[in-house]
């Protein structure tokens, strides 16, 4: 098969989709690996590195032309009359944003947006949802802890003792998790809020306490249960009494790291207004979900309706950092990671004899299908 890999053009996009060491090994799979010259510049990959592993160093219409597109994003409107109808194109595709889907079916793409796969111990290799998670909850600490003009670590020095920072992480997902392990590295106190019982013992495992917020009713516990590895909406009693909660915590809080997001559905409020004004001056927040929140005057915000996408604002003494990318912070590593992801998915469409074999009798084909022969696809 011809593969092609194309050079990122959005905006702050760094990574690319694939590495030197992918290459090589599509490369030895007799596969024609074709890297736009510059597509891995901003994550130090360069292209006698991917002429060194076996790739052919060509312009963008060529990579495009291929019969399999790498992508990390999706294609823009200048990139897809480089498309030929039936070309395979695999990608974080956003599968949520319906008009992105017809423009794929139109062009007669044959589409797979990874982000779909399921969470299955099979599609653990190919989940490109946790692999880039991982990373945003590590850099997100990081950032954090540069915006924070205190110390994160407990120190004991000759002109006195420094306290530790308290940090709060709000949703333990991939990206919380890791957030609570880095933050744990660099000393500080960590305490962790999620809807779903089953991490508690995760959260603790990592050096954090649970904010326990107890369920009153059936109904509660069953949400908490979430599906697909997913947290679902939790009643409005429930939420009511872990704002609560949360409020208290985040008073005495000096660095907020929110996370928790919902696959469809706009980002729950966890943090409001009144929460900010009461946070000590000169704390942070650093909001995964910024952009994907609830419609405000300026844009869409996160899990804090302040949150500004890709800005970071100061409101009532708060620094809250509103990032929408922050994997293609870590590009280098976040593109190794990436480029494994997919590799692991062309396993499941490529023969061994390097022949196209799409079977939508595998649950993994079939959930992250987005479109094919002009139609979008059809989901059970």
């Amino acid at each position: 098969m011809r593969i092609g890999i194309p050079a990122e053009v959005r905006e702050g996009e760094t990574r690319v989709a694939a590495t030197p060491e992918t290459v090589k090994r599509l490369a030895s799979a007799s596969h024609q690996v074709l890297v736009q010259a510059g597509a891995g510049a901003h994550a130090f990959f360069t292209d006698d590195a991917f002429r060194a592993a076996g790739a052919e160093i060509v312009d963008a219409s060529a990579a495009f032309g291929a019969d399999i597109v790498l992508k990390v994003r999706a294609p823009s409107d200048a990139e897809l009359p480089y498309m030929k109808p039936g070309t395979v194109l695999i990608g974080m595709l956003d599968p949520f944003d319906t008009e992105q889907a017809d423009r794929l079916a139109a062009a007669r793409l044959t589409a797979f947006a990874l982000e779909s796969a399921p969470r299955t111990t099979r599609a653990q290799s190919l989940d490109v949802l946790s692999s880039q998670a991982n990373i945003a909850g590590y850099r997100a600490v990081l950032m954090a802890a540069a915006l924070y003009q205190r110390f994160m670590p407990m120190l004991m020095t000759a002109a006195g003792t420094v306290k530790a920072a308290r940090v709060v992480v709000l949703g333990a997902g991939v990206a919380g998790l890791q957030a609570i392990a880095t933050a744990k590295r660099l000393g500080a106190v960590i305490e962790a809020s999620d809807v779903r019982p089953a991490v508690k013992e995760q959260i603790e495992s990592l050096g954090a306490k649970f904010i326990d917020v107890p369920y009153e009713t059936a109904e509660e516990e069953e949400a908490a249960q979430g599906v697909g590895g997913y947290a679902r909406p939790m009643p409005p009693a429930w939420l009511k009494r872990q704002a609560a909660a949360v409020h208290e915590r985040l008073k005495q809080a000096d660095i907020v790291i929110s996370t928790a997001l919902i696959p469809g559905r706009a980002a729950p409020t966890l943090i409001d207004e009144e929460t900010v004004k009461a946070m000590k001056p000169g704390s942070v927040i650093v909001d995964l979900a910024a952009g994907r929140g609830i419609e405000q005057p300026h844009g869409r915000g996160g899990n804090c309706p302040l949150t500004e996408a890709d800005k970071t604002v100061v409101r009532h003494g708060v620094q809250i950092v509103g990032h929408t990318n922050l994997p293609a912070t870590v590009a280098a590593d976040a593109s190794s990671l990436y480029a494994r992801n997919l590799l692991d998915f062309l396993k499941l469409i490529v023969d061994k004899d390097g022949r196209l074999t799409i079977d939508l009798d595998d649950d993994i084909v079939a959930a992250t299908l987005l479109a094919r022969d002009g139609e979008r696809a059809r989901k059970a």
